[in-house]
């Protein structure tokens, strides 16, 4: 699945990183894989797992096996009878007129018919109404485990609604009245639209009293840090240098006051260059420090089985169909 610039230059940025310190770690003898057993604290993060199975969450909302960010792939994870959701993961952008839709990308070019409906590529949300990215079809880019594009084509009255944009909101009242769910939530906005969603998101959350249900991440330092500022009963994933030095504490077992962290979750991949961000020893440090693990974006099952018996809290996953059989095999 094609990455984003940010996402290039966010995995470009950590891998630079966390070369330095693996270089800095082999230099003091003290970088190594030295398996401990898994530890128990007592917590009161409702994002780590206390008892029972490593969470399952659907990353773009299962972006896999269902057009991602959109009301189909909400419908298909909740409605599916071989597996279940715990956290759905999904991407905000702000439109030109204040509407949080759902989207990976700043542009709409590779999962809709933008280009097509508008006479240009390089359709940007911020650029447009919410109205106007209605006419699209948020199915146009999707490519099935066959190859196939089922929904490719699919234009004016003939896109169904659950392939339309989607609000925040309209995608909160859906899943809500399902049952509710836990939630990962990423601002791709940076700057002042960043601001503006923060803003929006958090006006949400707190009238339906969702701040506890929701982890919120950004590859913006500069809305992580108006996060904290504005917002600091919002729940937030650490930054990526905030990241780089939990790792670096982990490894050298650095002890860390109560207040040491100011996120309550680490999103990060379980490899980076030849660092293992997913060892006992850096999920046992980040429990004891009351901050989960969660891991993306994870599609093999060897990984998914073995993250799991890591402890990790979450697994953010394209297919959590496979992820929930294999976290669950042993039922």
């Amino acid at each position: 699945m094609k990455k984003t610039a940010g996402e290039k230059a966010y995995k470009a940025l950590f891998v630079f990183m966390c070369v330095v310190t693996a270089l800095v770690l082999l230099l003091f003898e003290l970088y190594r894989e030295t398996p401990e057993p898994l530890q128990t604290f007592e917590t009161d993060n409702p994002y780590i797992v206390t008892e029972g199975k490593t969470l399952v969450s659907a990353h773009r909302s299962g972006a896999g096996i269902f057009p991602e960010n959109t009301l189909m792939a909400f419908e298909g994870c909740m409605e599916s009878e071989t597996f279940e959701t715990d956290i759905y993961e999904f991407d905000l952008h702000i439109t030109k007129d204040d509407v949080l839709i759902l989207s990976h990308d700043s542009t709409l070019d590779r999962m809709t018919n933008a280009e097509e409906v508008f006479g240009h590529d390089s359709v940007r949300i911020a650029d447009l109404t919410y109205e106007e990215i209605r006419q699209l079809n948020f199915g146009e880019g999707f490519t099935a485990e066959d190859g196939s594009k089922p929904y490719a084509g699919l234009t004016g009255d003939a896109v169904p609604e659950n392939l339309r944009a989607l609000s925040f909101t309209d995608a909160i009242d859906y899943l809500e009245s399902n049952g509710g769910f836990r939630y990962i939530i990423e601002i791709k906005n940076g700057g002042e639209l960043g601001y503006k969603a923060t803003d929006s998101l958090y006006a949400v959350l707190q009238e339906r009293n969702m701040l506890d249900k929701v982890v919120v991440g950004t590859f913006n330092g500069e809305v992580t840090k108006y996060i904290d500022e504005q917002y600091p009963d919002m729940l937030r994933s650490a930054s990526i240098v905030e990241a780089v030095f939990f790792f670096l504490r982990a490894t050298f077992s650095i002890p860390a006051s109560e207040d040491a962290f100011a996120f309550e979750a680490l999103q990060v991949p379980p490899m980076a260059a030849v660092l293992n961000l997913a060892s006992t020893r850096v999920v046992n440090y980040a429990h004891e420090h009351n901050l989960a693990m969660q891991y993306w974006t994870v599609n093999d099952a060897q990984t998914v089985a073995e993250l799991a018996e890591k402890g990790a809290d979450a697994i953010m996953s394209d297919y959590p169909d496979m992820a929930y059989a294999v976290i669950h095999a042993a039922e």
